[in-house]
């Protein structure tokens, strides 16, 4: 090989490199970080507060693709839960389209034999069914949402309704077979 052959040969490996590197330019809109710090952070509050506490919510694409908003009207508050809401993790599932990508956040309650336990899960829903430039977006944004939510602990990308419906899917990822219940579910 000559030194020319050598040299674009580097520089073709230098581009592809960090063209791959880029991110989508999406932004995370305040709100988003507002709902997860709220979410995060367990304070002795009063029942009206814990009530109105979120137990899971969907976030979207602004209209433009420019933004991750919280998603209108997909979401459990914890007041919801024996009132209007009988089962919160089947309710969540049923929040998710069939036909599109969203981002989720998820208070799982669980038990494992030693205590009792509550974590937060983010959720990337790519569904087969979703379009592709919907799936590449929310696949080269999922970092800027995921940067803003600092401590989590789990993390599942979930791929179509086989992969969520079974709640034993979600106990599995939050502690493997020591969980033994899921919102107060046996598994």
């Amino acid at each position: 090989m000559d030194p020319q052959t050598c040299r674009t040969a580097v520089f073709i490996s230098t581009v592809s490199i960090s063209s791959s590197s880029q991110a989508s330019g999406v932004t995370v809109s305040d709100e988003v970080i507002k709902v997860f710090n709220d979410m995060k952070v367990r304070k002795s509050s009063t029942s009206d507060e814990v009530k109105k506490r979120k137990k899971a919510v969907l976030f979207c694409l602004s209209d433009d693709k420019k933004k991750i908003v919280v998603e209108e009207g997909n979401q459990i508050l914890v007041g919801d839960i024996g009132d209007s809401v009988d089962d919160p993790y089947a309710c969540f599932v049923k929040l998710l389209p069939l036909n599109d990508c969203r981002y989720g956040l998820y208070d799982a309650t669980y038990e494992t034999k030693e205590s009792k336990k509550e974590d937060l899960v983010f959720i990337f829903w790519a569904p087969e069914g979703a379009p592709l430039k919907s799936k590449m977006i929310y696949a080269s944004s999922k970092d800027a949402i995921k940067k803003k939510f600092t401590g989590i602990k789990h993390e599942w990308q979930v791929n179509g309704l086989d992969d969520i419906q079974d709640r034993s899917t979600l106990a599995e990822k939050l502690g493997g077979n020591v969980v033994v219940s899921l919102e107060g579910r046996p598994l």
